[in-house]
């Protein structure tokens, strides 16, 4: 299962993008890798580790702006098609091991 965050955040001032800095840089630390400017993607291995993403998500959400996150099982996001682009080379781990040596 994905975890697809997508988000807008006010930038007019400096709080605000102090708070923008630390709201991506703790999509980063929980494992979300972007996928376009404000949208982020997380792998999870199921609802209960999608529930405890969304209230980590919760606790560190930003004062301002729009935060959405959608839950999309792994065959549906298989399914993403590229109209315009491709997918770049991400340093992604995209499997479900639950130990993984590299």
């Amino acid at each position: 299962m994905r975890l697809i965050l997508f988000f807008d955040l006010p930038v007019e001032t400096a709080a605000q993008r102090k708070s923008y800095r630390a709201f991506r840089k703790f999509l980063i630390k929980d494992g979300y890798l972007q996928l376009q400017e404000s949208v982020y993607a997380k792998l999870v291995l199921n609802d209960g580790a999608a529930s405890g993403a969304i209230a980590r998500l919760r606790k560190n959400r930003p004062s301002q702006g729009l935060v959405q996150v959608l839950k999309v099982h792994e065959s549906q996001f298989a399914t993403m098609e590229y109209i315009t682009g491709n997918r770049k080379a991400y340093d992604e781990v995209d499997t479900m091991e639950e130990l993984l040596v590299l």
